[in-house]
This record gives structure tokens, sequence and C-alpha cells, in this order.
């Protein structure tokens, strides 16, 4: 059975680009946008564990590029976003349920009964947390990808920088880690289209 829908056409049709447009660009409320976007993805506890710094003007694009081996994507894509997961803290969590109380989505009583198991969860255990802090930045991160997708926009996450350098450079706290970059952009021609995947029966197991 195949399943089709424009939101699975999307998908399917995604692929890292190597090729951008540098003559293009993205508006500040583009940008805003596909982080818009990317914080609807889920967090854990509602945490939001996560900050977008994007890298968009020559000048930064220059303090990035040397740090992030040299990648031609950084700069000739519109922009590229140092995708910030910042370690799992259980204390936030009354704030952030706070609008939730607001709107009536969630009765008050029950932000104890999500903080509580959250610092259970977390506060004893430093590499939950920045597991956390991964999952986090990777969903965003993922969801501002197919969003680039669907509006005709190429996108290429990256692993390969230094992640020190990067912490130095754009002022990240000691809570904070660079998940990943993510380049977003017009694409030019040459990009290839999806490779083929490992077949379902060699990765699913029905139980």
């Amino acid at each position: 059975m195949t399943i089709t829908n424009p939101v699975i056409d999307c998908i399917l049709s995604r692929s890292a680009a190597k090729y951008y447009d540098p003559a293009a660009s993205l508006s500040d409320d583009q940008i805003r946008e596909l982080v818009r976007i990317g914080t609807t993805a889920p967090t854990s506890f509602h945490l939001q564990n996560w900050r977008f710094i994007a890298v968009r003007t020559p000048e930064a694009k220059a303090r990035l590029r040397p740090i992030a081996w040299n990648q031609p994507a950084i700069t000739d894509a519109a922009v590229t976003f140092i995708i910030v997961g910042q370690l799992a803290d259980s204390s936030v969590i009354p704030a952030r349920l706070a609008p939730l109380v607001e709107a009536g989505i969630m009765p008050a009583k029950m932000v104890p009964e999500w903080e509580i198991p959250a610092r259970d969860l977390y506060m004893d255990y430093p590499q939950r947390r920045r597991d956390e802090a991964i999952r986090t930045g990777t969903f965003g991160a993922a969801a501002m990808i197919y969003a680039a997708r669907s509006l005709g926009l190429g996108s290429t996450p990256m692993i390969g920088f230094d992640a020190e350098a990067v912490h130095r450079a754009f002022g990240l706290g000691k809570e904070e880690v660079p998940v990943m970059l993510l380049s977003i952009g017009t694409e030019r021609p040459g990009n290839w289209p999806q490779k083929p995947r490992r077949p379902v029966a060699d990765v699913l197991d029905l139980v």
C-alpha cells in the first residue's frame, strides 16, 4: 500500500542540498516563520529547550565558515541556523506551562505533576540532560527542513563544525549545546534527488 498526500510528497522529495544560489536571500520575516514552525515540534514536558541563531549576514557567515569545515553552504545559502539545545532543566517547567494554564488547556494543579517527574528524570543525570538537548534541537531542525522543502527551498543539516569554537564565536551559554548547523536557501542546479533508502524489511520488526 502506498500512501500519498502533499505532506508525504514533500517528505519523500526532500534531499540534502549541496548547491545554493548565493544571490538569493530570505527576509527576516521568512526566517522568523521557519523558526516559528520549528518550535511547534515536540519537546519533553513542554520544556522548549532550544534556541536558533540565524547566521545570515556576510560578516557572520565569514565568522562561521572557517570553524565549520569551510563548507560552501554556509556562505552560499541564504541562512545557516545554529540549532542550539539547552540542557533539560525542570525548574523552567512552571513558566513554560503557564500559557497552557492561562489558555485553559491545562489545569494549574497539573503543573507539579509534570515538574516533579521531570526533576526526577533529569536533574541528577547530566547525560540525560544533554541527550534531551540534542533530541529537542533535532526535532526542531527536522520540522524546519520539511517546512523549507514545502516552500521550495533547499536545506543542508551539518555536524561538521568545531563545537567549542562555535560556542565561543556565537556566545552560547554554559547550559547550551550546538546540536547541528542547518543551511536553508534557494537551490541552484546540480543537486541530487533523494538517495535510495534501505528496504523497510531490513529495518522494521513487527512484534
